[in-house]
């Protein structure tokens, strides 16, 4: 199995985690709020928008396309973050995070 076919793996987990910790459904963000420069869009989307349409979106096309990964990923530290100042289940955060960190790690280590 490549690593593009683990990130693939990990991306439809994440999804799945998303959907159980009902951090799914949500509204498309405005045009503009992707436009934004921060980091995670953080003054223009809620973190679990920014990774539905932002970072899985952005990984999905590196699968697709066979492209090198970035030279960093560090989300995880940004999800747990958020997890908690948000009050969300530990069962929730624990899983969350773990599958961010396995993200991370794919992108991170090839």
């Amino acid at each position: 199995m490549t690593v593009h076919d683990e990130l693939a793996a990990a991306l439809r987990e994440l999804e799945a985690t998303m959907k159980a910790a009902s951090l799914w459904r949500m509204e498309r963000p405005e045009p503009h709020a992707f436009d934004s420069v921060q980091p995670f869009c953080i003054d223009t989307m809620t973190l679990p928008q920014w990774l539905r349409f932002v970072f899985i979106v952005r990984l999905e096309v590196l699968v697709e396309t066979r492209s090198p990964m970035p030279a960093q990923c560090d989300v995880a530290p940004a999800v747990e973050a958020w997890l908690k100042q948000e009050g969300a289940r530990p069962s929730d955060r624990l899983l969350m995070c773990r599958v961010v960190e396995e993200i991370d790690r794919l992108v991170t280590e090839n």
